[in-house]
């Protein structure tokens, strides 16, 4: 059996890029650990979604455990920092927030954990977050620089197939001028690109047997998803054809797709 570390910057993050893997390895017997630097503190929710009185810091938290749950995770765990909202923010200045922490001071904390784990396999984001939030550039940052100081030597960086990403956006920008829609413009947030090109990923894990268990997760995540989103209202067939592949990339590995699963 092995032990696997999931570190993600907030709740539901964990469901969307890595919920099939945390699925599979659970499943298949390895020990599963998440791990989120913030409470989402940041998120938003319609005016009265909260109970009187309930933080939404609160509400994340919960949801996290019931998708982890679902997921099959044996421990999660967060780190307490603040989250840092959009790039570019007032609020990335925000004293504890996860952006203006140090690299070293929560990296630290990170190794602790991976020690107390034993962790053989750490999962973090590629070095553009994904998407350019700060938040998930930092985890980048923070994962690199624990798993140095905890020598854990299989780190995984998640990352989306830019490639398969525009081209599933054309042929949905097709699909709605066929049927007289305009479609929206699909541009890069901020500017930053999503994800890598495939030429630079190393690990495609196949997650189509797990992806009602990756789904009840991010349901479970209903103050940020909610049954009208992207994520829950597409056709399965749509959600399997965006979902059901998980990319990482791994330093030393390649060209091309090397691994199919992050498990030794």
């Amino acid at each position: 059996m092995a032990t696997i570390v999931l570190f993600h910057a907030h709740p539901d993050d964990e469901c969307i890029g890595t919920g099939g893997v945390m699925r599979k390895a659970a499943d298949e017997g390895h020990r599963v650990v998440l791990v989120v630097a913030t409470r989402g503190e940041r998120g938003e929710v319609p005016d009265g979604f909260l109970a009187e009185g309930e933080a939404l810091a609160e509400r994340r938290v919960r949801e996290t455990h019931a998708a982890a749950d679902i997921l099959g995770a044996h421990r999660v765990a967060f780190l307490d920092y603040v989250d840092s909202g959009m790039m570019g923010e007032p609020t990335n200045d925000t004293p504890g927030s996860f952006w203006t922490t140090p690299v070293d001071e929560a990296a630290e904390k990170l190794a602790g954990l991976l020690r107390e784990e034993r962790a053989d396999v750490l999962t973090c984001y590629d070095d553009n977050g994904g998407y350019g939030h700060p938040d998930h550039i930092q985890v980048h940052r923070v994962a690199l620089r624990a798993a140095e100081l905890a020598g854990v030597s299989r780190v995984y960086q998640g990352t989306m197939n830019r490639d398969q990403v525009r081209e599933g956006m054309a042929a949905q920008a097709e699909q709605m001028r066929a049927a007289g829609q305009e479609p929206p413009d699909f541009e890069d947030n901020n500017g930053a690109e999503f994800g890598k090109p495939a030429a630079e990923i190393t690990a495609a894990v196949d997650v189509r047997p797990y992806l009602a268990a990756k789904r009840a997760a991010m349901r479970a995540h209903a103050s940020q998803i909610s049954e009208e989103s992207f994520f829950l209202a597409m056709p399965d067939e749509a959600f399997a054809a965006a979902f059901g592949t998980e990319w990482f990339i791994r330093a030393g590995q390649g060209p091309g797709i090397t691994e199919t699963t992050l498990l030794p």
